[in-house]
């Protein structure tokens, strides 16, 4: 192998010396502009104190609830999947949690109701825990993370309709009937019993 000239070798080092900067300054540049966006983002957020979340197709005719923001704690990470060249290099996937029995802005009950139907989603500290990685763009993440949050408190607010005498007469009806059928395997078993029996006289 034949040695470089001198004048390669230094143009050489050169190159890789600025690709090397170059790279340095990249990463620097991206990591202020995640920090920006993530720091503008909160404050935007935070300056309308509440998100009231869209009504849910399932939940029609709910007025959805009212959801102070500056009560919640919101992070970012790396999200999974495709996504291009940035997807392991900006923090889009978003975090938002709160404990639930201390959030004085949701009803006792509520708050009941939230920890019985969301087990899944409420860690061992109490707190609710939700995630989104449906866009590659943090304020689309934090929005559908309140959003879902808004459904959540929605549903458990919901309460069971009261019924009607129609209900509670064929509830009745149905009762009985059942009663008449325990009744009648009663006097079959009976029967069954009675006629097991031997007589030894």
């Amino acid at each position: 192998m034949l040695p470089l000239h001198p004048n390669m070798a230094a143009s050489s080092a050169a190159c890789c010396l600025r690709f090397s900067v170059g790279i340095a300054q990249r990463r620097e540049v991206l990591g202020r502009f995640t920090r920006l966006t993530r720091g503008s983002l909160i404050r935007r957020l935070s300056s309308s104190q509440h998100y009231t979340g869209k009504h849910s197709d399932g939940l029609q005719g709910v007025q959805p609830p009212a959801i102070p923001v500056d009560k919640l704690k919101v992070s970012y990470s790396r999200s999974s999947g495709p996504g291009g060249q940035h997807v392991n290099k900006v923090s889009t996937k978003a975090e938002v949690r709160f404990h639930v029995q201390t959030a004085e802005w949701i009803p006792e009950e509520v708050r009941n109701e939230i920890i019985l139907k969301n087990k899944t989603r409420v860690n061992k500290a109490g707190e609710l825990i939700v995630t989104s990685e449906v866009s590659r763009s943090q304020q689309r993440n934090l929005e559908n993370c309140l959003q879902k949050i808004s459904e959540i408190i929605t549903e458990a607010s919901q309460r069971p309709p009261e019924p009607s005498e129609d209900d509670i007469a064929l509830r009745a009806q149905r009762l009985q009937r059942r009663n008449l059928v325990r009744l009648q395997q009663k006097k079959i078993q009976s029967a069954t019993k009675q006629g097991r029996r031997v007589d030894f006289d």
